[in-house]
């Protein structure tokens, strides 16, 4: 299966207006962002778990970068509500699950081969960084030398310009934009080539968004296995 697959063309996706689809857990559905590979796949999706629900312990083996949207998801390590942050390296495994019900945005096998780096931000935790032009506030959620990873909160009715080195993806938590002429509200997801600035303009509310700024797919990324 492939969906957007084609790294060199921008892609922007109403995710509000995909088609949920039903994973192998029971309760855990998915709206399908980016996919190469069958049930085991490079992918980028935003997973639904109904209350109760819970997915079978497993192994990531090409890392797994979480944020959580709504609710509150779980798993045998702790409690992560909405706005938590977290990397969980190749390697490590866990039992996700939620029992009043969560949803969370997901990134699987798009760690670099060097990446260990295990990291859980809760809610607000980050440090503080300069603002662009139209921005209201930044937070690092993780830096190394090869991506930068943050929440920024933009003034409504603003236009931002993000610059784009190696790569730019995104997902909106709050508010709305507007991007090349489509609209994109709460989780509305994007993601640009290198060399193609993120020109947003910004709807009457305040928005919130999930900024990563890395290559889109990296030489160095981990080989997908079974």
């Amino acid at each position: 299966m492939k969906i957007n697959a084609d790294f060199t063309q921008p892609v922007l996706v109403d995710a509000q207006q995909l088609d949920w689809i039903a994973s192998p857990a029971a309760g855990v559905d998915r709206r399908m962002l980016f996919r190469i590979g069958d049930e085991v796949a490079r992918a980028t999706s935003i997973v639904r778990y109904a209350p109760g629900s819970q997915f079978p312990r497993h192994v990531h083996g090409g890392g797994e970068e979480i944020l959580v949207l709504e609710g509150t998801f779980q798993d045998e390590h702790g409690d992560y509500p909405a706005g938590s942050y977290f990397r969980n390296p190749p390697g490590t495994s866990h039992v996700p699950a939620a029992k009043d019900g969560c949803t969370i945005f997901v990134r699987l096998w798009q760690f670099r081969k060097d990446d260990q780096m295990h990291i859980v931000r809760q809610p607000g935790e980050g440090d503080a960084l300069e603002t662009r032009n139209g921005a209201l506030s930044a937070r690092l959620l993780f830096r190394d030398e090869a991506e930068e990873v943050r929440i920024e909160e933009w003034q409504g009715n603003a236009t931002v310009s993000v610059p784009n080195a190696r790569g730019i993806e995104f997902i909106v938590l709050t508010g709305s934009v507007r991007i090349g002429g489509i609209h994109l509200g709460s989780q509305g997801w994007g993601r640009l080539p290198a060399g193609m600035p993120l020109e947003a303009h910004v709807g009457a509310e305040t928005v919130t968004l999930w900024i990563k700024d890395a290559e889109l797919m990296p030489l160095d990324v981990l080989e997908m296995t079974a």
